[in-house]
């Protein structure tokens, strides 16, 4: 018994040597662990901006959360008009996306194919890996809310389709 209980304090001695080794080593390197920031946004306080110059024309863009140009958890609501194509692109990071609002139409491959495309209503999810080329086009108003990890990019299979090369 007086055997286990000296073990006991040892081990706990010795994880409290470690601990404070750790904490010491940290504050070293400065490096600070993540406090995650708490979030509230209500429908109508969230700012909508026209869409970044990567997107055709007429995208709206609310940055929930994060900077897509920087590294870290991105949450973003992008606004399409009726009858909006984004033609076959790709991104650096995997995406996550919700409908909100309207339906999006959304297909993989290298060029924007209605007939090879899924229909997703309000309420679908979707979820693209990194580097996987695909497409989207809607036929009425759509919100979808779009969850990342920055920094966030777009590439167009054709760089012809590519709105920036367009100006």
């Amino acid at each position: 018994m007086k055997t286990r209980l000296v073990s006991a304090i040892l081990l706990g001695a010795g994880m409290l040597l470690i601990s404070n080794a750790t904490t010491q080593e940290i504050s070293k390197k400065k490096i600070v662990p993540a406090q995650p920031a708490s979030i509230a946004i209500q429908a109508e306080d969230i700012q909508w901006v026209d869409g970044p110059p990567s997107l055709p024309k007429g995208a709206r863009i609310a940055i929930l959360e994060g900077n897509p140009k920087e590294e870290g958890p991105l949450t973003m609501r992008l606004k399409f008009p009726a009858d909006y194509k984004i033609p076959a692109h790709w991104h650096p990071v995997i995406e996550h996306l919700t409908v909100l609002q309207g339906t999006i139409y959304f297909g993989l491959g290298d060029k924007l194919d209605e007939k090879a495309s899924k229909e997703l209503p309000v309420g679908s999810f979707g979820m693209v890996p990194a580097k996987i080329n695909h497409f989207a086009w809607t036929k009425e108003e759509t919100t979808i809310q779009l969850h990342s990890i920055g920094p966030w990019g777009i590439t167009y299979v054709n760089p012809a389709d590519d709105p920036r090369n367009q100006q």
